[in-house]
């Protein structure tokens, strides 16, 4: 799994400043989660949440969502899916068009039809606006949550992510979901239009019936004690008879799950679980299991273990049944990288991307080898490589920051100063990004494009009055508002 922004494509735009803080702060999580810069999934240290960010996973929750999304009146492209890397059982919607499913979510579901449910449950809210009516999300205190983070993520930066972590776990992370949290009007109105959804593409209702059957029982318990989704989304015995007498009536409630959707569905709770609990996936998925993800997950609990040998041995074996497959080609290359065999980590990367080469993510992994290697010609590839990844990924800032890097082995001062600009900038660490910014400026040659963008992030950062005066200095501000 892969690091930052998202699967996401993700341009925060219009969406307001506190929406679009949130959606950096959690995608800037995974930076927390690793001393590697870009590892295949970003895992939380000391139970904090974390962003996952994976290619394959992210298309896979695409393909069960968009046309779910889509029956909802809502532009796929639009709706950004947040993977939280959380044991606990929760899901939420909130503003922005923002769909969180947390990993313990997704790993408790049996098959696609029951995470279909969920999505289109929270899809309820989203078409529904639910999360832009609730004032509770403020008065449950989202600004403090997000300055937290914020000083999180700052912290793992500067060379401190146990620092980072522990403020990040500190940051009212489930008060912040709670607030999440609807009215029972309001859930049941997007039970309803849930079934309503699935049933538009074809899809039976009966998953959504079971995943809140297998978890009836959570209505007898107290709020410390029920699963954390269940606290945000009240349940009742009325509520789920109320919802199983519609998705019954509906035409498609015998509507199966695909051979392939099922096989997808299994590849991503193996290849999670593998990451998440390396020694319960070694459990679950025995040495006699040859299936495909029996074999993927014990590669990957193997890795995480630190048996890199035994890890590339399995990886090999599936590479050689499914050659064609980009993202056994990135894990192979990350295992090489992150135990320190980088030359050999190259070519699986270069094979990654030939086969996924609009994967923004597996470009990012890419580059970070090359930059890495001792070898200017391969430093400037790697330099190219972001840049190509960044056209579709503008705001990950773990590009952003190997950028950085890479330009200060080739000594080019000013550009590491504006990546650094651009970094602290799509984390919404403004008063950062106007420094870096405003040294930028000073170091790169006037009116090239890379001095105008700076002098842009400078004044879209709430420049001083001094910032504005040495500004003026040299025209800047007169010229970019003249634009």
């Amino acid at each position: 799994m892969t690091s930052r922004r998202g699967h996401a494509g993700k341009r925060q735009t219009g969406r307001g400043q506190i929406e679009r803080r949130l959606v950096v702060a959690l995608s800037a999580l995974s930076i927390v989660a690793s001393g590697v810069s870009v590892p295949k999934v970003a895992l939380a240290q000391d139970d904090a949440p974390s962003l996952i960010r994976d290619t394959e996973i992210e298309e896979i929750l695409h393909h069960d969502a968009d046309p779910i999304f889509a029956a909802a009146g809502l532009d796929p492209r639009n709706v950004r899916i947040l993977i939280v890397g959380d044991k606990s059982l929760n899901a939420f919607a909130t503003q922005g068009l923002q769909m969180g499913l947390n990993t313990g979510l997704i790993l408790q579901t049996e098959n696609p039809n029951q995470l279909r449910g969920v999505i289109a449950h929270e899809t309820g809210h989203l078409a529904g606006g639910h999360p832009i009516r609730s004032d509770e999300m403020m008065r449950a205190g989202l600004k403090p949550m997000i300055l937290t983070m914020g000083l999180g993520i700052l912290a793992a930066l500067a060379g401190s992510p146990d620092g980072g972590a522990a403020l990040i776990a500190n940051s009212q992370y489930a008060g912040a979901l709670g607030a999440l949290g609807y009215s029972r009007e309001q859930e049941s109105r997007a039970d309803q239009a849930g079934a309503g959804f699935l049933e538009a593409t074809g899809q039976s209702g009966r998953g959504l019936v079971e995943f809140f059957d297998n978890f009836r029982y959570q209505e007898v318990f107290d709020q410390a004690r029920r699963y954390a989704y269940f606290r945000s989304h009240p349940l009742s015995s009325e509520r789920i008879e109320v919802l199983r007498s519609r998705v019954e009536r509906q035409p498609h409630y015998s509507a199966v799950d695909t051979p392939e959707d099922i096989a997808q569905h299994e590849v991503m709770k193996a290849k999670l679980e593998g990451f998440i609990n390396p020694q319960v996936a070694l459990m679950k998925y025995k040495e006699t299991d040859a299936s495909f993800p029996a074999r993927y997950a014990r590669a990957i609990a193997y890795y995480q273990m630190k048996d890199p040998d035994r890890s590339l041995k399995l990886i090999d074996g599936l590479i050689a049944n499914n050659p064609d497959n980009p993202y056994l080609w990135e894990l192979k290359g990350q295992v090489l990288f992150e135990f320190n065999r980088i030359a050999l980590a190259e070519e699986p990367q270069r094979k990654s991307v030939a086969l996924k080469p609009d994967a923004a993510l597996l470009r990012v992994n890419l580059g970070q080898t090359l930059i890495n290697l001792n070898d200017p010609a391969k430093v400037e590839e790697g330099v190219k490589e972001l840049k190509r990844s960044l056209l579709n990924e503008p705001d990950n800032t773990v590009a952003w920051r190997l950028l950085a890097q890479a330009y200060d082995k080739q000594k080019k001062d000013g550009e590491a100063r504006l990546a650094t600009a651009e970094q602290y900038f799509s984390l919404g660490a403004i008063r950062e990004a106007r420094v870096f910014a405003m040294r930028a400026r000073e170091l790169l040659p006037k009116d090239t494009p890379d001095w105008r963008r700076a002098t842009d992030i400078v004044l879209a950062s709430r420049p001083s009055n001094q910032d504005l005066k040495d500004l003026a200095k040299d025209g800047a501000v007169q010229s970019n508002l003249g634009r």
